[in-house]
């Protein structure tokens, strides 16, 4: 009997959260975590559910200006050392928006290493911004080259990060954020106070906050006040700006 070929794993994207706008004038690619190292398949119903919710909060804000979001369904569960699939898987979805939509502004927005994956494929010439929640970031080694930085000249990038987080160490993403600051000035990076990893705390705050720059950076919606103050404040003021309890329900722009 003929051994069977095992079949080649691609990543794909789920379809539109909400009702697909007749004319797409923006896209939101939204990267589920993952493991350090994993070459199993992803939980998709599990690994997902976190930026499902933002998702849909995401395309009621920007229905009329046509914003379309898609979660990126990876190939596999981990990052997986230099092979960076997650990134790579990023990149892949980057590619198939533009296929699909043309010639669109797009947002990564991702959680935990679907943070990481949209720092790294945020290069792409169709990403304009860039959304880092609780990003999972590796240990500063000497032996090994730091994070890459360079790509993300010229986007608009938000970083959340609560400071109870015990999983992801938020003084690494100020200094990533620190080092992308130099390079660009449209950086800011926000820290929500006593909340953890999954940011379940001040979930509403974090999500207007998202809410906020998304259709400011696809669509030129003025920014919120604390979001224009932490995008021209000097660092380290502009990458440690507290996430006010409350912010988003009396914003003045």
């Amino acid at each position: 009997m003929a051994q069977q070929a095992t079949p080649v794993r691609t990543a794909r994207l789920g379809r539109a959260l909400g009702p697909e706008p007749t004319a797409v004038s923006g896209v939101v690619l939204l990267l589920p975590g993952g493991d350090e190292v994993s070459h199993r398949r992803p939980s998709s119903i599990l690994a997902t559910a976190s930026v499902r919710t933002l998702g849909r909060r995401l395309v009621r804000a920007g229905r009329e200006e046509g914003l379309a979001a898609h979660v990126v369904h990876y190939r596999y569960r981990g990052w997986n050392g230099s092979e960076a699939h997650l990134a790579q898987d990023a990149s892949w979805a980057v590619e198939e928006a533009v296929r699909r939509y043309g010639d669109v502004p797009v947002c990564l927005a991702g959680v935990d290493m679907g943070g990481r994956a949209a720092l790294h494929a945020g290069g792409h010439e169709a990403v304009n911004s860039v959304v880092a929640m609780a990003p999972w970031l590796p240990e500063e080694d000497v032996a090994a080259p730091p994070e890459p930085v360079k790509q993300l000249v010229g986007r608009r990038v938000l970083v959340v990060h609560g400071t109870n987080d015990e999983r992801t160490d938020p003084e690494l993403s100020f200094r990533l954020a620190a080092r992308v600051k130099k390079a660009n000035r449209e950086v800011c990076r926000f820290e929500v106070h006593s909340d953890g990893h999954g940011l379940h705390q001040h979930r509403d705050e974090v999500h207007a906050l998202a809410e906020d720059f998304v259709m400011g950076a696809l669509f030129g919606r003025a920014f919120s006040r604390p979001v224009r103050d932490a995008l021209a404040a000097p660092p380290p003021l502009g990458l440690r700006m507290p996430l006010a309890s409350g912010f988003g329900r009396s914003l003045r722009r």
